[in-house]
Parts: C-alpha cells; structure tokens; sequence
C-alpha cells in the first residue's frame, strides 16, 4: 500500500528562519510529501516560499533551470492588491502565516492535486475585490497624489488636465471607495494596497 503513495517533492524556501522551520516541520510529518530545504539545482513539484521570493520565481528568475514548480506564497501579506498581484502573477496558493497547521497541508494537497488554494483569511477578500469597481489608471494617477496631499489644482497641474476634471475624478474614487474625505479615500486604499503605506511591522514574507 505504501509503495503506491506518490511522493509529492516540495521545496521549502522561506526568507523568515522561523517560518522556514515550522513549514518544514510541518511537512516532514507527512508520508506523501518529501521535503527540500533550500535546494540548489533539484528538481521539485512545489515551492513553498515567502511573498518576495516567490513573485521572482514566478518571473522565473532564481528557478530557471528545469520546470518551473507551482508555487505556495506563505506571507503576513495580507493586503487586496498584494493578493491580486500574486495570483495575477501566476501563484498557485496564497497562505496567511497566522493560518493553522491543516489548512497548509490542506494547500500542499489542493496544489498538488493541480488545484488552486486560497486560505480562508484572504479568499473573502479576493472575492469582495472582484465585486467592486476597480479604479482606472487616470484615478489611480489622482489618487497617488492625493495621497501624497496634493491639491486639486496641484493634481491638474502635474497630469495636465482640469480642476473639473479632478474633480470628478475625485468623486469615482470616493464612490468606488466608500469612501467620504480626501484622507478616508487615501487610508481606504492604504489598507487594500493600491497607494504605499504603513504596515503595522516590517515583514520579509
């Protein structure tokens, strides 16, 4: 019976020691899944990685050589835009590091049948951002100078166009926010990702 189990090769590959090791631990104690630490020149079926390290991989960067694995984000990045753009980029799962041993053996399994995960912690909100009305790329111009506090006539001077005209740019990015001041806007768009902002920690995953 055992020599029917199919060994799934997983590469464990975190930029955070601790994570890395609790990963690691965690998929040692399966019987299907045969684990690589920080592998070099190995080929693998899966990569568990950090946020960075993983959007290089999936530029194909720092695994060129043979194919490319699915990939695993494991990150404290939690952010609307930040999910968007790794899934966009190609990331097969996407995993919260405050998520529970089950549900990372539950995304090594999902990717390793060919499916897709999405740990409950963000795929409400990838779900919620499909619902509403992204931005174009004239609002978001406005709104990276209303965040850097920026007058209206300030913003029509620097993207040469109207007061009116920001104006009324300014209003889609309230409506399309929810939002209901200039600093509203720009803290509700902090928080999904779409202008820089603060992060209650540095994080390398």
């Amino acid at each position: 019976m055992g020599s029917n189990v199919v060994q799934l090769k997983v590469a464990v590959v975190h930029a955070d020691p601790i994570v890395q090791a609790g990963l690691t631990a965690i998929l040692h104690g399966l019987p299907e899944v045969s684990v690589l630490v920080r592998p070099v020149g190995a080929r693998y079926d899966l990569l568990v990685t950090d946020y960075g390290t993983g959007m290089a991989a999936l530029d194909g960067r720092p695994f060129a050589a043979g194919e490319r694995p699915r990939v695993l984000v494991v990150t404290p990045r939690d952010r609307e835009a930040e999910v968007r753009a790794a899934m966009t980029a190609g990331a097969h799962g996407y995993l919260l590091q405050t998520c529970g041993a089950e549900e990372l053996v539950e995304a090594v399994h999902t990717l390793g049948r060919g499916a897709r995960f999405l740990c409950r912690g963000v795929a409400g909100l990838v779900a919620d951002s499909f619902a509403r009305q992204p931005l174009t790329h004239r609002e978001m111009d406005v709104l990276t100078l209303l965040a850097e506090g920026a007058c209206n006539k300030a913003i029509a001077r620097d993207l040469g166009i109207a007061v009116g005209t920001v104006k009324a740019h300014v209003k889609a990015i309230f409506d399309k926010l929810d939002a209901t001041t200039r600093t509203h806007a720009v803290i509700r768009a902090s928080q999904r990702g779409l202008v820089p902002g603060s992060r209650p920690f540095a994080a390398p995953g």
